[in-house]
């Protein structure tokens, strides 16, 4: 049950018909509410149109005894004077509450008794000429039992001035109409209410299931992906521009990914450990063959193989640091002077290095891997070049650049973004290596994107290859 009302489709569906459920509630309130206000005054209406018909008659002096009064069960009427004595009422008004007087029959003996006059200087009452009736109506409920038949009833009162005292007449009007309706309208909403939840609550769990389908394909695949470990399955993806499909897309993305990133990390296990097989190779059959016949030991051999082991697992351990996303730590260093230092502490360089450029460009960034950069490209020029290799330092807009240029051969265009990949050499390259295991570019490029900047290859204008790299200066 739990695990029922847990999923998303249920949550949907009851936060759905709660939602609706307040809102039919609060509407169907304000509904009856509407409802019994305007028959109320509709009731109030018709109760003050009798009061002042009656009271037009009164003040035109009819005699009680000859007035027309409403007999029918919907208009009961009761004059009275102001000591509150009945003077007139409706034939077959048998019992009233609500209007101040409960007598249903006029008192003979009470009427003989001369009346006091009315009070025309109360300050709490509307002034009224004789024969004059009162803008004012009083209202009130009660009930009233016409002809046998017991009901609720508004009620509305009129003043009238009659000669020396002053009336009121008090008429009812039924509120049978507004109590049925209001029933009726109640009855039908209490009926139809939950049954047009049941639909929403319907509706809504077959619209969120429907939604929720492809959700459900794509967990089953990535849950078969991880099963399978088969990268290369993709999810289906639907055929609608919802947020579905968008999830669908961006998982199948992230699995392309993750799957060069598996293919890379193979591949880049594969040329490390054949790069790896050769020194090692090498460096073991020195060892026996010295283990052997110590006079033909070839120690230059084997420190030379020792070294390229060294270097090459220097540059495994940082490629491993940059894929893990490790990111450079440092402060401001100046662009220029760190080239001028990488470039005077190169001792054994097949061809002299020129330096062109400024101080003062600072860039932030790691200055053990920002000269490792410097010093892969210079490498990379030693071994291309034909005379001579140049380092120019300079600033391009909001850019630091460091380029290095050569005068060999260069790169062809086909290859000006492979040579940027791991254990990538040029056949040209493999005949001259000294050593190289082809990472040197690739940790060059790698630096660079972890310190916000490029690294990018194109012809130089004496003919051979310019790499150049790109940082963000740092604001004077």
């Amino acid at each position: 049950m739990k695990r029922l009302f847990g999923s998303v489709r249920a949550q949907a569906t009851i936060g759905a018909t709660l939602v609706v459920a307040v809102a039919l509630i609060a509407a169907g309130t304000a509904v009856l509410l509407s409802l019994r206000s305007n028959l109320i005054q509709e009731a109030a209406a018709q109760a003050d149109a009798t009061a002042r018909q009656v009271a037009s008659k009164v003040a035109a002096r009819t005699a009680y005894e000859d007035l027309d009064l409403p007999d029918d069960e919907d208009r009961p009427v009761q004059v009275v004077d102001s000591k509150g004595r009945l003077l007139a009422v409706s034939d077959d008004l048998e019992r009233i509450s609500g209007t101040g007087t409960e007598a249903v029959r006029p008192d003979l003996e009470a009427l003989r008794e001369p009346a006091d006059g009315g009070d025309d200087d109360d300050d709490d009452g509307e002034r009224l000429e004789a024969g004059e009736i009162s803008d004012e109506v009083e209202r009130g409920e009660g009930t009233a039992t016409v002809d046998g038949h017991t009901a609720d009833y508004r009620f509305s009162a009129v003043e009238v001035e009659n000669d020396d005292d002053r009336l009121t007449v008090w008429a009812g009007a039924p509120l049978a109409a507004e109590q049925g309706a209001v029933s009726t309208a109640q009855t039908v909403m209490l009926i139809g209410l939950p049954l047009l939840l049941v639909v929403v609550a319907g509706v809504t769990w077959g619209v969120t299931g429907r939604a929720l389908k492809p959700v459900e394909g794509i967990r089953r695949e990535m849950a078969a992906i991880t099963a399978s470990e088969d990268l290369g399955r993709r999810v289906p993806e639907p055929s609608t521009h919802d947020e579905v499909a968008r999830l669908a897309r961006t998982t199948n993305a992230t699995l392309t990914a993750l799957e060069a990133s598996v293919e890379r990390q193979r591949s880049f296990v594969a040329d490390a450990s054949h790069e790896l097989r050769s020194p090692i190779a090498s460096l073991r059959t020195q060892l026996e063959v010295g283990l052997a016949h110590p006079e033909l030991l070839d120690v230059a051999g084997a420190v030379e193989d020792t070294v390229r082991l060294q270097a090459l697992a220097a540059d495994l351990l940082l490629l491993a640091r940059l894929d893990a996303g490790e990111r450079p730590t440092g402060g401001r260093l100046d662009l220029g002077a760190l080239v001028r230092e990488e470039v005077s502490q190169r001792v054994g360089d097949r061809l002299p290095v020129t330096v062109h450029g400024r101080a003062g460009l600072e860039v932030a960034g790691s200055r053990g891997q920002l000269a490792r950069v410097v010093g892969n490209l210079v490498d990379n020029a030693q071994r291309h070049a034909a005379s001579r290799v140049e380092v120019r330092v300079r600033a391009d807009g909001p850019e630091a650049v460091v380029s290095v240029a050569d005068d060999g051969a260069g790169v062809p265009a086909p290859e000006r973004e492979r040579i940027f990949e791991r254990f990538v050499r040029l056949d040209d390259a493999r005949s001259r290596d000294d050593g190289g295991a082809g990472l040197g570019l690739a940790i060059a490029r790698d630096v660079a994107a972890r310190h916000g900047g490029t690294l990018r290859v194109r012809e130089a204008p004496e003919g051979g290859a310019l790499f150049e790299l790109r940082l963000p200066r740092l604001a004077d």
